[in-house]
């Protein structure tokens, strides 16, 4: 969520005092958050909260937005989302605008499903915005977000929300630039943010394309910079700069967020594995479910892994603990089986705890499950704890 409030933050200043070039600084002194920010860390706390529970969910997004509306309150808000936030009785009250579409990138790192994606987007924004272009907005931007963290090419996500979404984007910036006006519906800003991210080569060329279009410039930059975040490497620099204007209660929530194994970290800032070791020494269970070939009708048994032992996986396949040699190493300590690591792994080295985890992670991709199999029979969690143990042995040295 932090390319929606880099991009809130950097259009702040232009949204009222639109500019049509890409030429003009960057994350100025007088730049600030709006309720882009505000309502996008609400959105996180309330998936926090929610524990990935659809009706929890939708309670919780009513009561973050509803909180943090009450502690910025002038953060900038539209007339009617100003009522709904002070109203005895908050409804949904019919909106299309974009304020669905700008809230929900967190929702597409809270989950590694396209389908649940899609769900709690629609959830994060009926609490307000139950017109079917307020939700067709917000679910058409965390599905990009989501393809675009997942590896789909821009020519593939662009054809995907053409076709599921109906959404045409075939103009390109400079049809859409000179007559561009503020609009504030996610069918007038949706589309154009997107065209910013897709023409751009960068994380910043999108920042400075997005702004460009003029209109509600915040906004614009808040989704096309949120997809971007999942495509491009931000400069720590931006960060750094967008952090230095929170509030320490938006911070608070941001630093929840980022440490919660359950988040999906982005594809350019790879977690520390050991981060996973107590929850694997849980000896969690992964479910089970039964699928058929299309093409041999035959059924196989494959896992459905929680969030953590998703993001556990992919974080330990480009980790610095696997070991090209590690075949060679079993080898040398006659390990062929499972009950032959069980019975080493209390007294193994560092480089042979690193070979079995190899191994384990390693065999994913020949038989789906292997990694439960570890988790739930408790060696993947041993591996973990005392490979954190030699490592800091060798820090005290």
């Amino acid at each position: 969520m932090i390319g929606a409030i880099i991009g809130d933050i950097a259009g702040s200043i232009y949204e009222f005092n639109n500019i049509k070039t890409t030429d003009f600084p960057l994350l100025s002194e007088d730049c600030f958050f709006t309720d882009d920010t505000v309502m996008t860390v609400a959105v996180a706390e309330a998936l926090l909260k929610g524990g990935r529970n659809e009706a929890k969910t939708e309670k919780e997004m009513v009561k973050s937005m509803r909180k943090f509306g009450k502690v910025f309150p002038d953060a900038g808000y539209g007339y009617r989302f100003s009522q709904w936030l002070t109203s005895s009785d908050p409804k949904p009250y019919g909106s299309f605008g974009n304020g669905s579409a700008m809230r929900v990138s967190p929702v597409a790192w809270y989950f590694h499903s396209l389908e649940k994606v899609e769900k709690y987007a629609e959830i994060s924004a009926r609490v307000t915005h139950d017109h079917e272009e307020g939700i067709k907005g917000a679910k058409a931007t965390a599905v990009a977000i989501f393809m675009a963290r997942r590896g789909y090419d821009k020519d593939y996500i662009k054809r995907y929300l053409e076709l599921k979404y109906k959404y045409d984007l075939s103009k390109t910036l400079d049809e859409i630039r000179p007559d561009y006006q503020f609009d504030e519906t996610c069918q007038g800003t949706v589309p154009a943010a997107f065209r910013a991210f897709y023409e751009a080569e960068s994380f910043e060329d999108t920042l400075r394309k997005a702004i460009s279009l003029g209109g509600d410039s915040d906004t614009i930059a808040a989704i096309a910079c949120s997809i971007a975040e999942a495509y491009y490497p931000i400069p720590e620099e931006f960060k750094a700069a967008a952090m230095a204007k929170l509030d320490k209660k938006l911070l608070a929530v941001i630093e929840k967020w980022n440490s919660d194994l359950s988040v999906t970290p982005s594809k350019f800032e790879q977690r520390d594995i050991m981060l996973y070791a107590d929850y694997l020494l849980t000896n969690p269970r992964t479910e089970r479910k039964t699928i058929t070939h299309p093409d041999t009708s035959q059924n196989y048994v494959v896992p459905e892994y929680n969030e953590i032992m998703y993001n556990f996986i992919h974080d330990a396949v480009s980790c610095p603990l696997f070991r090209d040699d590690y075949a060679q190493i079993l080898a040398n300590h006659n390990i062929r089986s499972h009950q032959d690591m069980v019975c080493e792994v209390c007294d193994a080295s560092e480089v042979l705890l690193e070979a079995m985890f190899t191994v384990i992670i390693s065999g994913e991709k020949v038989r789906p499950g292997n990694v439960a199999w570890a988790a739930e029979d408790g060696i993947l969690g041993d591996i973990m704890f005392y490979l954190r143990k030699r490592q800091e042995e060798d820090e005290e040295m």
